[in-house]
């Protein structure tokens, strides 16, 4: 298992305005509610590429160099195969900022291939695979958290997704041990609307890469409509999504259906 290393330490390089205040301010609050950060932590950040594990990568490196307690990041970049993915510019970013980073080619795209039963989702069984190997890497490169950059619209359509196709009521948790009993994954954007990412992102002339998947842009058609679905009520109501984001922190047992958490009068 190999890492790149960087010869100095790197500048941040971001541009910072009120906007970059505001994401700083929501990731440093999501830290301490939700203690996802403690002295001594070896986090494996995963970089996919994309807008948000870029804007996660660069506020934890920034709050890392003002923070009361010392931790190291990794970024972690997994190239599932898929024709065409340019992990060579992800790659020259890190380099560029200096980041300690690792590489991992795969061939997650192959076994997909073959192993996905007709009409099946593509899209979960990549995550599997992607999210098996992340753990597997975080291990071995002494890693003891693994962030992952879902932020607070992915939080509420995830809530909305399981309620109308699931019939379960989760959402995602900020802070979790994963299943391999080992490592504790931590979504530091939590707070940080997608609105706010996507100026970040451009401001700062972010790479972003496609992660070329055979659907991307056409699958995932339920979470679209979760999307619609939410800025349709925000119309209405510009809080909505604040109010659904609380409403998973304000959990009231006695007044759900669970007979696990609470006993039903016969």
């Amino acid at each position: 298992m190999t890492e790149t290393k960087p010869a100095r330490e790197p500048s941040t390089g971001l541009i910072e305005d009120a906007l970059f205040t505001r994401i700083k301010n929501r990731v440093g609050k999501a830290i301490h509610d939700f203690n996802l950060i403690s002295e001594g932590d070896r986090i494996a950040v995963a970089v996919s590429g994309g807008k948000d594990s870029y804007a996660m990568l660069h506020m934890l490196d920034t709050l890392r160099r003002r923070a009361p307690v010392r931790y190291e990041l990794v970024a972690i970049n997994i190239d599932s195969g898929y024709r065409g993915y340019r992990a060579d510019i992800i790659e020259e970013h890190l380099k560029e900022h200096g980041f300690t980073y690792h590489m991992e080619k795969t061939e997650h795209y192959d076994i997909i291939s073959e192993k996905r039963r007709p009409n099946s989702s593509y899209c979960s069984i990549c995550a599997r695979l992607k999210r098996g190997t992340l753990y597997t890497l975080a291990q071995q490169m002494g890693c003891n958290k693994l962030a992952l950059g879902h932020h607070m619209d992915d939080f509420i359509e995830t809530l909305l997704l399981n309620q109308f196709f699931v019939g379960s009521l989760k959402a995602m948790a900020p802070s979790m041990l994963a299943d391999n009993g080992v490592t504790t994954v931590i979504r530091p954007l939590v707070y940080v609307p997608e609105k706010e990412i996507i100026p970040f992102s451009r401001n700062n002339r972010f790479p972003v890469v496609c992660c070329c998947c055979p659907v991307c842009g056409t699958a995932d058609l339920q979470r679209k409509k979760m999307k619609e679905l939410l800025e349709t009520l925000e119309r209405d109501n510009p809080l909505v999504k604040r109010s659904l984001l609380k409403a998973l922190s304000n959990v009231h047992p006695r007044h759900l259906l669970d007979k696990g958490l609470t006993r039903i009068p016969s």
